[in-house]
């Protein structure tokens, strides 16, 4: 292979690798009030189940409390992606989410864990249905780490940018 053949393929294996790159690169909103109250919201949540448990769910189910209204509540997942907690969408607790795919195939329950179990604490960005509405529109989830009656686990909460 000459040095210009080299060059070459050097440059398209660069490009093949930087275009991949924004598949695995963590994203964050834009800065906002609602970044920061969602964020403040999850690590209140956070605190509470570290120290209560399970106990603590009821709280989060209350419709019209801060935990859970309009369009935000919280959610909690084992590390095995099984829903142990989301109001919004009662019927998804007790049901693993493992592998499920958004509008655009992102697998983003997978995400949130993966982000809970290697920085403790991120964002996640994805399509997902507004309660109420029938077409996805874009979310940002903020979701942090936490020991569930000693079994590791995430709570997370987000907002739509749409």
């Amino acid at each position: 292979m000459t040095g210009n053949a080299r060059f070459a393929s050097i440059l398209l294996l660069a490009g093949l690798l930087c275009s991949t790159l924004p598949a695995y690169a963590q994203s964050v909103p834009p800065p906002s009030e609602a970044a920061k109250q969602t964020e403040a919201l999850v690590d209140k949540a956070a605190a509470l189940i570290d120290q209560k448990g399970k106990a603590a769910f009821s709280g989060f189910r209350v419709k019209g409390s801060e935990w859970f209204h309009e369009d935000t509540y919280l959610f909690v997942y084992d590390l095995n992606a099984n829903v142990l907690l989301n109001p919004a969408f009662p019927s998804r607790e007790g049901t693993n989410v493992h592998g499920q795919k958004d509008a655009n195939g992102k697998l983003f329950h997978d995400a949130m864990i993966r982000t809970a179990e290697t920085t403790g604490s991120g964002w996640v960005d994805y399509m997902f249905l507004r309660p109420g509405q029938t077409q996805p529109s874009h979310k940002w989830t903020y979701v942090k780490a936490v020991k569930i009656d000693g079994v590791p686990g995430l709570v997370g909460s987000g907002f739509y940018s749409e």
